[in-house]
């Protein structure tokens, strides 16, 4: 049972940079009237940069939501109307320093289906080099960001010692795992 029901009624609550939030009436096929707030999302990449010698390049960025410093495969918003490849291309270039020659998508998931729409494309990036003289990308003005290889044992212990919190990130790097 895959077929989309059609609000009856949509109402914006709120419209900002990332997302959307609207109340939606929805009528249920056994007749009942479902109120659902979701939010309207873009979609997003996810992206797991591996060095030449294995290592997985992490982002430590503050999470406001949370209150804290998170460590994270490196990630973000699609802008309208762009191409999933070119975005995870730049959110590699923009947030790791580097620029991947080779991406492999590796799915798209959705994170939190009960209230967002977001559709997560995870992709592997490797042939990561230096930026060349051309080609340039700069950091949203909102992220102060560290980027850091780890070994993958590293990456073990962090997460067994509950350092890494995200779950885009532990998903990425299962699906990564070698």
């Amino acid at each position: 049972m895959n077929e989309r029901i059609v609000p009856s009624s949509i109402r914006k609550v709120y419209e900002g940079r990332i997302f959307t939030l609207q109340v939606e009436t929805i009528a249920l096929p056994k007749g009942d009237t479902l109120h659902a707030e979701v939010i309207r999302h873009p979609g997003s990449v996810v992206i797991v940069p591996i060095t030449a010698n294995g290592e997985v390049i992490l982002v430590r960025q503050y999470r406001p939501a949370i209150g804290r410093w998170a460590w994270e495969l490196p990630a973000g918003s699609l802008k309208h109307g762009e191409d999933i490849r070119a975005a995870a291309l730049r959110e590699c270039h923009e947030e790791v320093g580097l620029v991947a020659d080779l991406l492999e998508p590796l799915g798209a998931w959705y994170p939190t289906p009960g209230y967002c729409d977001e559709l997560m494309n995870f992709f592997r990036a490797t042939g990561l080099r230096p930026p060349r003289a051309d080609e340039h990308a700069q950091q949203d003005e909102d992220e102060d960001i560290e980027a850091r290889a780890f070994s993958r044992e590293e990456l073990t212990k962090m997460l067994a010692a509950g350092e890494i919190i995200d779950l885009k990130t532990i998903a990425g790097l299962a699906l990564t795992k070698p």
